[in-house]
């Protein structure tokens, strides 16, 4: 890893803010350890909930340059009013409302969420994501605050390439107001019952407080039970 480079991590979160005022405040948080550290934040692209908490309050800090947002185009809304997502039900049509349709090679203009690239699909979004962190330098790593299925699944895969050799850098869970601790009771059902190894069990690692997740990053060493496959240099 070039360490003359900035560190890049990735925050997978909840497009929506939960009931807990809690989870804006580590939010929030977080984007502060971002700027004092000069750390990048790569994330989803959305403007409501953890998602826009955590990109606008590092923008307003550190700049636009400081946040790289990733989103794929269905999940982009139009609308001249500048209208929040539509709610059917109790679920949101969009993470992002845009004021006028959008160049997919140009992506959506810098704003007080950054830079934001948009992309086909979620899975180009994910890879995306990896590969903005990966070309990171020192301290750069994966972070998931709270969120639903979606943030489980993107924290899962990314925990999943560490165990494959697809990448070698950490992952931490911030469980705030025991928000993961299910997760975590899983994972070591998991390791006792011997579905995962005790060293890969170590992969996810947790951390309580904002201020602990970047130092925690920075100190990461990989498991020795890592599958060490040839991936073509991914």
């Amino acid at each position: 890893m070039d360490h003359t480079k900035q560190a890049v991590v990735c925050v997978f979160c909840g497009a929506t803010s939960g009931t807990e005022p809690e989870h804006l405040e580590a939010a929030r948080a977080l984007a502060h350890e971002f700027h004092k550290k000069n750390v990048r934040l790569v994330y989803g692209g959305g403007t409501t909930g953890l998602m826009g908490e955590i990109a606008r309050t590092l923008v307003s800090l550190s700049g636009p340059e400081s946040v790289h947002g990733v989103i794929p185009r269905a999940l982009v809304q139009v609308s001249a009013k500048h209208e929040g997502p539509e709610v059917n039900g109790g679920a949101k049509a969009a993470e992002r409302v845009v004021s006028t349709d959008i160049n997919e090679s140009k992506g959506i203009p810098e704003s007080e969420y950054g830079i934001t690239t948009v992309v086909p699909d979620m899975h180009t979004r994910k890879r995306l994501m990896a590969t903005k962190v990966m070309e990171g330098g020192p301290g750069s790593g994966f972070v998931s605050l709270a969120g639903g299925f979606g943030t489980i699944e993107e924290v899962m895969e990314m925990t999943t390439w560490n165990q494959l050799g697809i990448h070698h850098v950490g992952i931490v869970l911030l469980n705030v107001n025991g928000y993961w601790d299910g997760l975590l009771a899983w994972l070591r059902h998991a390791v006792g019952k011997g579905f995962i190894s005790a060293e890969n069990g170590r992969i996810l690692a947790e951390a309580r407080d904002a201020a602990d997740v970047l130092p925690m990053l920075a100190r990461y060493q990989g498991s020795c039970d890592r599958m060490l496959l040839n991936w073509g240099g991914e």
